[in-house]
């Protein structure tokens, strides 16, 4: 394509994206709304006392019944394909929120769906195709089955065939946890607390000892979740967790505590005018350190100097200074938003480091800051190399796990450190640094697969099999070694190194793209602008004609001023949402890349 065009291209999209910077410097972005928040928040509500003519119930309800699919079922997002367990979710939702006469249609048309699925409201039924989904995950499969029952769908009887969490674990120590069979994510210990104290006060009294101890540490494991409830009274920021929470809670009898009041609180604080829910307040880190990375070296050109230092001031602010109580995190990681139910991660702890080394100043604060975030994910590195999510050791439920993403995320991080702090390091963390980067990059040389690819693990496409993206994971990673291998410590053995992944990996692109240019998560996979942007970062430099198609393809089916966004992410391992700066940044990144290729593209 003429360099002009794209050019052009990246001025304005470039303009779109400092319009949609805040007055504080960081960017908010904005979820999809969800139709399991939003059936979740109305019988949270409902249940927290509100009658079912209330305002923000009726809103709520009334967004339900005008993004109900064609085919009678509903998906994570207003993009997704319909999915069981959503449905089964609207249906309990709409059946105990309906006024009379206005949800026999609805629930027909849902009922409709699940019969073509198979499936009948007969409690063994759904019961055993809610746990088969999910297989010993129980962080949905449960508190799903819990609504259902509290909503009526299910009989009370029914109780007896879901499992029983261990709320009692919650009392051991943190440090414990990974070595016990919890059940449930590490970042969902409030529902393994609240959905399982529901399941004890609801199952038929059993004569012994394992019942009489349970009922003594129900009062203290609330005690427990009131620790752990932020003051902004959502969990992670999330409106299903926070939902699941409070309704079971008040359905055990325990309505009357801080967990409840500031839970519904949050969940009334959360809904949009047009009466849906998103599945989390903001992602506002990650989209902010995504826009640093679409500015790249340009940043400090593009965004004047008093924005920049709000930036800087704002990212320098959230950095965790003390031990998280919500999951005894070390201080110096980063969260996913500003806002105080999120946790520390390692895929905003890395993002936020290169962000900062992108407007490095010198300052003892900024170094100070790198350096503590460097400490931090050297500290939550599994014992394969790899990094997972939130917490080091657990790693029995897949997204607990070490990942691919964050592992190459994680490498770039302490590589431009290296590079940028140069003997700012204090030698004994130069050298953890070191030895960390030898074991990501050993864990990534073991997780390739011989065709090239690697999964991400919080992003995927609705379209594959399995709804995995290779697409996604191998791009990511891919322009992780790429900008790797600009930085002045790689050289010799390490260089030869990533140089053969990064091969093997654009090699594995190329045979992705699509007749009209784009990329899907696998190959013949409908295109989005968020998988082609990503490729075309990856393949910068590899494929002239390969990159132009693509770009000629976002030419044709992006329109600029209102770039679609796809729900490609996921949220507590099945939960799919859209993020509408996705293919904002994904694309500015893109272009950014291309016109500052040497010798130009």
């Amino acid at each position: 394509m003429d360099q002009k065009i794209l050019h052009n291209r990246y001025k304005e999209l470039t303009a779109i994206l400092l319009q949609k910077q805040n007055a504080q410097g960081f960017w908010e972005g904005r979820l999809s709304s969800s139709a399991l928040s939003t059936a979740i928040g109305i019988v949270t509500l409902k249940i927290g006392g509100r009658s079912v003519e209330d305002a923000q119930i009726q809103l709520g309800y009334q967004w339900l019944s005008e993004n109900i699919n064609n085919d009678g079922g509903f998906g994570d997002t207003s993009a997704s394909k319909s999915n069981v367990s959503t449905s089964l979710i609207c249906y309990a939702a709409i059946y105990y929120c309906q006024l009379p006469g206005r949800g026999e249609e609805l629930l027909r048309a849902i009922e409709t769906y699940l019969r073509a699925k198979k499936i009948t409201l007969s409690a063994e039924q759904i019961t055993s195709t809610i746990l088969d989904f999910y297989g010993k995950d129980y962080t949905f499969s449960v508190p799903i089955l819990s609504l259902l029952i509290i909503c009526g769908v299910l009989p009370t009887e029914a109780i007896s065939h879901v499992p029983q969490l261990p709320f009692e674990l919650s009392l051991l120590p943190q440090t414990l946890y990974r070595f016990f069979n919890l059940q449930v994510v590490s970042y969902a210990i409030p529902a393994l607390i609240g959905v399982g104290i529901f399941i004890h006060t609801r199952k038929k009294p059993k004569i012994g000892a394992a019942k009489f101890l349970r009922n003594r540490f129900v009062d203290p494991a609330i005690v427990r979740l009131n620790s752990l409830m932020p003051e902004s009274g959502g969990f992670l920021e999330a409106i299903p967790l926070t939902g699941f929470v409070a309704m079971c809670l008040i359905a055990s009898g325990k309505a009357e505590n801080v967990v409840v009041n500031k839970g519904i609180r949050f969940l009334e604080n959360q809904q949009r005018e047009d009466g849906s829910w998103p599945i989390d307040t903001n992602l506002s880190t990650w989209v902010t350190t995504l826009s640093v990375k679409a500015l790249g070296p340009q940043l400090t050109s593009v965004i004047p100097e008093g924005k920049l230092t709000q930036l800087k001031k704002h990212l320098l602010s959230i950095q965790y200074k003390e031990q998280h109580p919500f999951n005894g995190a070390k201080p110096g990681g980063w969260g996913w938003t500003s806002f105080s139910g999120s946790v520390p991660d390692a895929d905003d702890t890395p993002g936020a480091i290169l962000a900062l080394l992108e407007m490095y100043d010198g300052s003892k604060e900024l170094n100070d800051a790198v350096i503590a975030g460097c400490s931090w994910l050297i500290d939550i590195q599994n014992s394969d190399g790899g990094f997972p999510t939130f917490c080091k050791g657990w790693g029995k439920l897949p997204f607990d796990s070490s990942c691919a993403d964050l592992t190459g995320h994680a490498l770039l991080a302490f590589i431009s450190t290296l590079d940028k702090l140069n003997g700012k390091l204090p030698d004994h963390l130069r050298s953890r640094i070191l030895k960390s980067t030898d074991q990501a990059i050993a864990y990534l040389q073991k997780h390739q697969s011989p065709d090239g690819h690697w999964l991400p693990l919080w992003f995927g496409n609705q379209q594959t099999d399995g709804y995995k993206n290779p697409v996604y994971g191998t791009a990511r990673v891919s322009v992780y070694l790429s900008d790797c291998l600009t930085r002045k410590p790689v050289k010799g053995e390490l260089e030869e190194k990533l140089i053969a992944m990064k091969t093997l990996a654009q090699e594995f692109l190329l045979l992705q793209q699509n007749e009209d240019g784009s990329w899907g998560g696998t190959k013949n996979i409908p295109g989005t602008a968020e998988e082609t942007s990503l490729a075309i970062s990856a393949l910068i430099g590899r494929d002239k004609k390969v990159c132009e198609k693509a770009f000629s393809w976002l030419e044709k089916n992006a329109d600029i001023q209102c770039l679609p966004s796809s729900p490609i992410g996921l949220y507590f391992a099945a939960l799919w949402y859209d993020e509408q700066m996705y293919p904002l940044v994904f694309y500015a990144e893109a272009l950014r890349r291309c016109l500052t290729l040497k010798p130009a593209f």
